[in-house]
């Protein structure tokens, strides 16, 4: 970025608010986020402006264009700083007390006027752990084959199967958790609220979202390497499976990630499967078991001072599992690995 194009912000910028703050004042408004949009608005008039009378039409618009775009970037991560600045403030001091006592203790001893720190979220560890990782195993195989299905093939069933994923996209989460209550919750009664019931319900959220940013991972993938392939002589199956999906791994793990992300913090589902469990419960294919999303839920409407203080700790550590889940299916997935472990296979074959 050069010394002019920084001061062509800089002073547009200025001219902006100094416009907007004297109208403002002049008419007698005092509104401060007011100010802020229309002095943004001014900002881009003017920055088009200049831009348009000292480097031309296409160099404005390009200026306007990547501007448009930090801007949007920035409107969207700065509440998101906010929200995850606002957990780590009032819930890392809660869980970080007497570490690492939070993390693994259960709720058994909580209730009244127990303190905060006698109770924990260990037992909500191990049930959203294993209720993702229950919708994770059955998602994204079949997730990965439809995906590739929808890309790869061009037919009456493949419009079918399209139309299906993107009604299952838009499908309210409460229906997935309705829908396997229905099915098998309510047959069962007590006994069918499980870990289980809760990891089929996040499966039916899972799969849409892993099915459509897997297909847009597996578009991008050169045309050159599947014609190069073919007319090679191999098979289309071969070359999906030697080709096409090497090739896009990385980004077909990150949409396993954006799967998981999107069901980790689910609530409604796991209301009507789950159960809840103040106890640790490891077997999720037998009794009700808690998770993180539903301890906060539970938590927040018992309306004591402990009790929130205890949900606000919780979705610190809702953050930190998928956090970590993040990292450790990016270290998995990075290119740097795939080279280094093709690189040792070919060293072997030497």
């Amino acid at each position: 970025m050069s010394k002019g194009y920084v001061r062509e912000l800089g002073g547009c910028a200025a001219a902006a608010v100094a416009t907007v703050w004297l109208t403002f004042t002049l008419v007698g408004v005092s509104a401060p986020f007011g100010l802020f949009v229309c002095s943004l608005l001014v900002f881009f008039v003017y920055f088009g402006v200049v831009s348009w009378r000292l480097h031309g039409v296409l160099q404005m618009k390009d200026r306007l264009g990547t501007l448009a775009v930090c801007t949007g970037a920035m409107a969207a991560l700065v509440p998101l700083v906010v929200i995850i600045g606002d957990v780590v403030a009032k819930g890392a001091p809660v869980a970080l007390a007497q570490f690492p006592h939070f993390f693994t203790a259960d709720f058994s001893q909580g209730g009244g006027l127990e303190p905060v720190t006698s109770v924990g979220a260990g037992a909500a560890i191990v049930g959203t752990i294993e209720q993702v990782a229950i919708a994770t195993v059955l998602s994204v195989p079949i997730a990965l084959l439809t995906a590739t299905y929808l890309q790869e093939g061009n037919g009456v069933l493949a419009r079918i199967v399209r139309n299906v994923v993107d009604a299952m996209s838009g499908t309210p989460s409460i229906i997935a958790g309705l829908f396997v209550y229905l099915l098998w919750v309510a047959p069962h009664k007590h006994s069918g609220k499980t870990g289980l019931a809760a990891g089929a319900a996040l499966f039916i959220m899972m799969l849409p979202v892993v099915t459509r940013a897997a297909q847009e991972v597996i578009r991008v993938v050169p045309g050159s390497l599947r014609e190069a392939a073919l007319a090679l002589g191999a098979p289309q199956w071969r070359v999906i499976l030697q080709i096409v999906l090497p090739t896009a791994r990385t980004g077909l793990i990150t949409a396993a990630i954006l799967g998981v992300a999107r069901t980790a913090g689910e609530t409604a589902e796991v209301l009507f499967t789950a159960g809840g469990n103040s106890h640790y419960n490891w077997n999720p294919f037998n009794g009700q078991q808690s998770d993180l999303p539903l301890q906060i839920y539970q938590l927040i409407f018992q309306g004591s001072v402990n009790a929130v203080r205890e949900a606000w700790a919780i979705a610190f550590v809702l953050l930190l599992v998928i956090f970590s889940l993040f990292t450790l299916a990016r270290a998995v997935g990075s290119p740097r690995r795939r080279g280094r472990s093709l690189r040792n296979r070919l060293e072997g074959k030497k």
